[in-house]
């Protein structure tokens, strides 16, 4: 998990600007804790209300505090991110420039079925636009909680995005699980900080009476001398923490006090004790700005941003968001990671994002197409392509390399960069062998993912119509073309795997079966990027140049497997031809220079797709995955081929 080899107690951990516990309680007014029914993001817009966790997945709160860090050879002000799930947060700013503390800390959902891998990231901080990122770690929390340690942190070395194994730091920080009782105490700590008006470390009865207002019980408001006398222990007409925490507890169980959540306003259901517990405990933390840790971020790209990206995003020149996107939305592509399940941004020169916007999210942009910038379009893209086969090209790859520093991981790679004579041998390069394992490989009726790749999966084309899928034109049967369409795949299942240049550009063969033909259908060179699919002025699928095969399988009938070229695209390479057999995971083909997509239609209820890739799919969520990662199940039968009866049969001479 990186652990470094030391565990020497980090320095300077309470220098000046670091905080301390009873710094960070902040007591304002009762009437600043009411808030509209919704979780603030770092980005000013608003999510939706905090997600449930049945009990049998619940696992603890984590407590993750960073403490502090050793950066090798840099000296700069640093910032530190935490990625866990669809939620990053990060600390302020460290003026140490060697050795920066933080002492931030953040509360965090832990599921037995849900997100375990935290990426940690380390900025040094440029305050005019965006940050640098110099060092990362991933860490398995359930793996980090349930170790036996003796010390009270532990130490992981920070890795070079760069340069693959390279260290460039360590980062101390603790992890612990919250007890249930501590949560409740905790909270009745904070809750009782927030109204004790005096700072006395008890409620009077006034105090006590804004504070049952503000859990939103009428009934316990109508009773709050009860309450009040029923909380007060020891007679002395005031609540501590210790009687404040006994009476939440003991109404919990019986007459819950709390209906409402006094941070965010959202109405909470009283027979969901785990839930309201865990929502309390969470959105508390976040609402008063007990956390050092500021919360609310998508990524760790957006939270590491400068002041020039606020401005921005206030000028709505650029937004973050989850799904489909357009304008300045449309300038941050985020996808879900299925690996680590968190949420990361895909990487695109900005100049490239506001032409796409200009071309294809307008009618002035598409009529310009119309008027003869396709075929200018395509043109360029077969000049790229050959340019991209000389000897000179091979000066570019460091370069992309070094774009794509955090996506292209160089230890999977099958040879090293000095190897690849031009551009294009580098971006269609293979992998090391065992790198891309096959889910199921012994299992004919389960299908996997025919390539590394930002998936799209859905039931019907209707439902990718709803979600995705923009262009007013398309249809499977103009994806397909005349001679490969069937009345069969009239509302199949469609899965859309779409590569970046970053990707590992050879696609491989989602089932096994036999390749019955093979048909190349001439078109456009349009791009296949969302801000180009989401676009109801486009329709990127069935007029973008492409080849279509159909592969007859013993599981899944037949199934359409269609390559789509796109802008930079210089060519389709196939591995296979119309009478091989194919068993999944075998290659299939290549895509040379470029962004590209492979589309996969199945007959009707011929597969159930795995229901993750179907949820990210429902929000316009695409979900990063690998070639091999498991796609779905066959719902078909096996056919059967019937045998004659020999029992009746008499040999002749």
């Amino acid at each position: 998990m990186g652990h470094g080899s030391s565990k020497e107690l980090p320095e300077n951990t309470n220098t000046e600007g670091a905080s301390t516990p009873s710094s960070r309680i902040k007591r304002p007014h009762i009437r600043r804790i009411f808030r509209r029914p919704t979780v603030s993001r770092g980005n000013g817009s608003s999510s939706s209300t905090l997600k449930l966790v049945s009990a049998e997945d619940f696992a603890g709160i984590a407590l993750l505090t960073l403490i502090s860090a050793d950066m090798q050879q840099f000296k700069d002000k640093w910032l530190a991110c935490v990625s866990f799930g669809e939620q990053t947060f990060r600390t302020h700013i460290s003026d140490q420039t060697e050795k920066p503390v933080w002492n931030s800390e953040k509360k965090l959902l832990l599921e037995k079925k849900g997100p375990r891998l935290a990426r940690i990231s380390v900025f040094e901080t440029n305050r005019i636009s965006k940050n640098n990122l110099v060092g990362y770690c991933e860490i398995d929390l359930l793996e980090l909680l349930t170790q036996d340690s003796d010390s009270d942190f532990e130490v992981f070395e920070l890795f070079d995005p760069a340069a693959t194994g390279k260290v460039v730091g360590r980062i101390s920080l603790s992890c612990s699980v919250e007890d249930p009782i501590e949560t409740e105490k905790n909270f009745a700590r904070r809750i009782l900080a927030i109204v004790d008006y005096n700072e006395d470390g008890k409620l009077s009865f006034s105090e006590f009476s804004d504070l049952i207002k503000a859990f939103g019980n009428q009934v316990a408001d109508n009773k709050k001398e009860e309450l009040f006398k029923a909380a007060d222990k020891n007679g002395d007409d005031a609540v501590s923490m210790d009687e404040l925490a006994e009476l939440l507890a003991i109404q919990q169980e019986n007459e819950p006090l709390i209906n409402c959540c006094p941070v965010c306003g959202e109405i909470l259901e009283v027979s969901d004790k785990l839930n309201t517990l865990v929502h309390l405990s969470l959105c508390f933390d976040e609402g008063t700005g007990n956390q050092v840790m500021t919360g609310g971020f998508l990524t760790d790209k957006q939270a590491s941003y400068g002041w020039m990206f606020k401005l921005s995003e206030w000028a709505h020149f650029s937004s973050y968001d989850v799904g489909l996107n357009s304008g300045s939305s449309a300038s941050h592509i985020l996808v879900f990671d299925r690996k680590t399940k968190r949420l990361v941004e895909e990487l695109i020169d900005k100049k490239i994002v506001l032409s796409m916007r200009a071309i294809y999210q307008s009618k002035i942009g598409l009529h310009l197409m119309d008027k003869g910038a396709k075929e200018i379009l395509l043109s360029i893209s077969e000049k790229q392509g050959r340019e991209m086969n000389t000897t000179e090209s091979a000066r570019d790859i460091p370069a992309f390399v070094e774009f794509f520093k955090d996506q292209i991981n160089l230890a999977e790679v099958k040879y090293p960069l000095e190897h690849f004579k031009t551009f294009n041998e580098f971006f269609v390069r293979e992998l090391k062998p065992g790198t891309r394992p096959v889910a199921s490989m012994e299992r004919d009726d389960v299908a996997i993912c025919a390539a590394d790749c930002r998936l799209m999966a859905f039931k019907s084309v209707e439902d990718g119509q709803r979600f995705w899928i923009k262009g007013r034109k398309f249809s499977v049967q103009g994806l397909l073309g005349k001679e490969t369409y069937s009345s069969a795949f009239a509302d199949g299942t469609l899965v859309i795997f779409r590569l970046a240049p970053q990707d590992y550009h050879r696609f491989h063969s989602p089932v096994s079966g036999t390749i019955e033909k093979c048909v190349k259908i001439p078109g456009c060179l349009y791009t296949v990027n969302p801000i180009a699919v989401n676009s109801k002025y486009c329709n990127v699928f069935t007029e973008n140049k492409r080849e279509v095969s159909i592969i007859s399988t013993a599981h899944f009938g037949k199934v359409a497997f269609v390559a789509i070229g796109a802008t930079m695209v210089g060519s389709i390479t196939f591995s296979k031809k119309a009478g091989d057999h194919v068993k999944k995971g075998d290659e299939y083909g290549y895509f040379s220079f470029g962004g590209s997509t492979v589309i996969c239609v199945f007959e009707k209820d011929a597969i159930e797709i795995d229901e993750d890739l179907l949820a990210n799919s429902a929000r316009s969520l695409e979900t990063l995955v690998s070639v091999g990662m498991k796609l779905g199940v066959a719902t078909k039968k096996q056919a059967t081929v019937n045998l004659p009866n020999f029992d009746n049969w008499v040999l002749e001479e």
